[in-house]
């Protein structure tokens, strides 16, 4: 696994330097690319090809990149998997948004042709602005089962919260879904956590459709997050000052296990007074507001290596992937390159690779797997 990065503004000189640094062996079976939405992606993509002779590649747009150099913007973060020991299939489904649990099955149909090894995962990079991405993640198991880990992340555009791209073989894509089936002769492991905790009383979800909420206790769901939030008045009138200052106050939703799934809150209707959530929020549940800091974003980020290190059995890592929620980068604020470093340093000197999200992508044990606001770690041995 090599990883590559360049920050070259021509998009074409700037795909040819990052695949170059990618790929240090053989021909790769793999490329997964993490990008700028401000490149021109099919000159991005017809400068990886000009290196990587066609190789197979998956990628998206982002929020922000992350090498083993630390996080960037504006710049472009190839990945590069290669060797005997590696199997390979990808997919894309196209015009996701209406049929996303379908879109879910469709890409992780990848799965069936792609060599039996001894332990497989599905990569998964999505539009996270298409809707419920729970659905994609019910579709997706569906087909792979319990057996299959699913992981990885919601492509961004900088935080525009308008169009984000997805990027297949040569195409560039949109309102899509993109998906690797890796197969390997080694282990995988998957670190998951967030680093958030529920402040104040508890609300009731008293009217929700999908992926809005319309109402808490009764009143107007916008009216109760400013006022129990004590919003700044730019962010009651605003959609971007909104969408900024709701960024590290995201919801949490009551679960059976001991710690609450995170929801990231994404804009707000000042017309109806209602909210828009990356995922479901189920009308009747119960809801808190969260809140992090940088000490305990930072202890969240250690326990995602450590879980991801240690199921790789004593194995040394060929590298990890990151899918870092863009709110956790909020929190830190220039302390993003501490989490970066730390990242690295539990690396021990393979290459680290990833991505800014709208949303993370973690499942390892039962249905549910799609995460906001926290950190996925993927380890690869």
């Amino acid at each position: 696994m090599g990883v590559g990065q360049s920050s070259d503004p021509d998009a074409s000189a700037a795909g040819r330097a990052a695949a170059t640094a990618a790929i240090t062996g053989e021909a790769p079976k793999l490329l997964v690319v993490f990008c700028s939405d401000s490149y021109d992606l099919s000159a991005l993509l017809r400068g990886i090809a000009e290196v990587s002779g066609g190789a197979p590649l998956i990628g998206c747009s982002t929020a922000g990149e992350i090498a083993t150099n630390g996080p960037a913007d504006a710049s472009v973060v190839v990945t590069a998997f290669g060797g005997d020991g590696f199997s390979v299939e990808t997919r894309a489904a196209k015009g996701v948004a209406a049929r996303l649990r379908e879109a879910g099955a469709e890409v992780a149909g990848a799965l069936r042709p792609v060599e039996g090894k001894p332990h497989q995962v599905l990569l998964l990079l999505t539009d996270g602005l298409a809707g419920d991405q729970q659905e994609i993640v019910r579709g997706a198991y569906g087909v792979v089962g319990a057996a299959v880990p699913l992981v990885g992340g919601c492509a961004g555009d900088d935080l525009k919260m308008r169009t984000t791209y997805q990027l297949h073989g040569t195409e560039v894509l949109g309102d899509a879904i993109v998906a690797a089936a890796i197969s390997s002769d080694a282990p995988f492991g998957i670190g998951v956590q967030h680093g958030w905790r529920p402040v104040g009383e508890p609300m009731l979800v008293t009217k929700s459709g999908g992926n809005r909420v319309h109402m808490l206790d009764d009143r107007p769901a916008l009216d109760v997050y400013l006022e129990r939030l004590d919003a700044p008045a730019e962010a009651r009138t605003d959609p971007a000052a909104f969408t900024k200052f709701a960024l590290t106050h995201p919801l949490g939703l009551s679960r059976r296990s001991a710690e609450p799934q995170v929801r990231f809150v994404a804009e707000a209707d000042f017309g109806d007074r209602s909210i828009g959530c990356i995922a479901e929020v189920p009308q009747g549940g119960v809801t808190w507001f969260m809140e992090g800091d940088a000490s305990s974003v930072l202890a969240a980020t250690d326990k995602a290596c450590d879980a991801a290190l240690s199921a790789l059995n004593g194995a040394r890592p060929l590298g990890l992937l990151a899918f870092d929620c863009i709110a956790r980068r909020e929190v830190l604020g220039e302390g993003i390159r501490a989490e970066i470093d730390r990242v690295a340093e539990v690396a021990g000197g393979a290459p680290v690779a990833g991505f800014y999200t709208y949303g993370e992508i973690a499942r390892t044990h039962g249905i549910s797997g799609f995460h906001n606001q926290t950190l996925v770690v993927l380890a690869v041995s």
